[in-house]
């Protein structure tokens, strides 16, 4: 099961600063919706995240952080990443979220009222989409034995961290335009001996050469 620790630091000022480290998910996300609500709670303003140390990060966590964000907003605080490494950065970037979790002006105001109510109601439709997606995420979750064991045969076939093993599936499940667990799924059944589709092949290849592993020909002959 993942590791994850959310360390409150203590209040600074009139603010709650939370650390969070280790992978965010669905099977994490209980106990940081808890930990950030409880800091939250405390706060007279608002709660400061730290997430450099975050090493995976899914939309699972990110409904999280968008519903505390709204909750802060009903309480008249604010949720604001101080802090964020490649993982998260990478996520917000994606759905372009990043802007919602920025502080103050820098004369220190915060957005007025009208605005932080227009924000909010863009935040909560979009808090609605991500459920549903969490939803499918859970339905959907037997996939995921599959989908661990196709990280592990690219960490041990090009010794890859778990996090770029995860990058390389993604990325070659959208070039490929297949599901990630069906990718998964033939990645693991061509080591097992079955075929491998070329194109799956070549974007396989191809993303493990980008992030920097032994190259797009060391190994592939494995996955034929």
């Amino acid at each position: 099961m993942p590791e994850l620790t959310s360390s409150v630091l203590g209040p600074d000022g009139d603010r709650v600063s939370v650390e969070v480290r280790g992978e965010l998910d669905l099977d994490t996300s209980e106990r940081l919706r808890s930990d950030l609500r409880e800091a939250l709670r405390r706060s007279v303003r608002g709660v400061d995240l730290d997430l450099k140390g975050v090493t995976f990060c899914d939309c699972a966590a990110l409904n999280i952080l968008l519903a505390l964000r709204l909750r802060a907003l009903k309480q008249g605080k604010t949720v604001v990443i101080r802090a964020s490494g490649a993982a998260v950065d990478r996520l917000l970037a994606l759905t372009q979220t990043r802007e919602l979790f920025a502080g103050p002006d820098v004369d220190g105001r915060h957005a007025p009222s009208g605005e932080s109510r227009e924000a909010a109601q863009f935040s909560d439709d979009f808090v609605q989409d991500l459920r549903i997606e969490v939803a499918q995420l859970r339905r959907a979750m037997q996939t995921r034995p599959t989908i661990d064991l196709a990280r592990g045969i690219l960490m041990a076939s090009f010794g890859l961290s778990s996090e770029d093993a995860w990058t390389v599936l993604v990325e070659a499940s959208q070039n490929t335009n297949t599901k990630l667990h069906t990718l998964a799924d033939e990645l693991v059944a061509a080591v097992r001996g079955g075929p491998l589709p070329g194109a799956v092949r070549e974007q396989l290849s191809s993303a493990v050469a980008k992030v920097g592993s032994a190259g797009p020909v060391a190994g592939a002959s494995r996955l034929r």
